[in-house]
């Protein structure tokens, strides 16, 4: 894996803004040329640096989204194996490794309460799971 450098990082925030911004907007806004944006968004998500772009949907747009954050204790040294479980779940939208009582933060996002009620099930049946707490997400502020 190669480092990331300052115009790696900046690119990186500018995308997290706007993904669909034009590669020309951010070469001007990065100072640097056309083809140094392409090769590098390139490069970034060869390496698995970008895993993908997507929407940002308003949850007052998609008011019957299911958004909740499931706070996981894994076993032993099953971490690896529980992340590579829960990584293959659709509704896990991220995963977060963490340090205190829980190992894992998992974002989840469903279409309806039974689907919710059974990728809760499925994660607390992984192998090396011994214990979940989860918080459904009522609201959000925009930043």
């Amino acid at each position: 894996m190669s480092t990331l450098d300052d115009l790696d990082l900046r690119l990186i925030s500018a995308l997290r803004a706007d993904a669909r911004e034009p590669v020309t907007a951010l070469a001007r806004r990065l100072g640097v040329t056309r083809a140094t944006v392409n090769s590098r968004i390139t490069r970034l998500v060869e390496t698995g640096t970008i895993l993908g772009f997507s929407a940002r949907v308003r949850e007052d747009r998609d008011p019957d989204s299911i958004r909740a954050v499931a706070l996981i204790e894994v076993e032993g040294r099953s971490t690896d194996e529980a992340i590579l479980a829960l990584r293959g779940f659709p509704e896990v939208y991220a995963l977060h490794t963490t340090n205190g009582g829980w190992d894992l933060v998992a974002e989840l996002r469903t279409d309806s309460l039974s689907s919710f009620d059974r990728v809760l099930a499925q994660i607390r049946s992984v192998e090396g799971v011994v214990n979940s707490e989860t918080s459904l997400l009522l609201s959000s502020v925009l930043l």
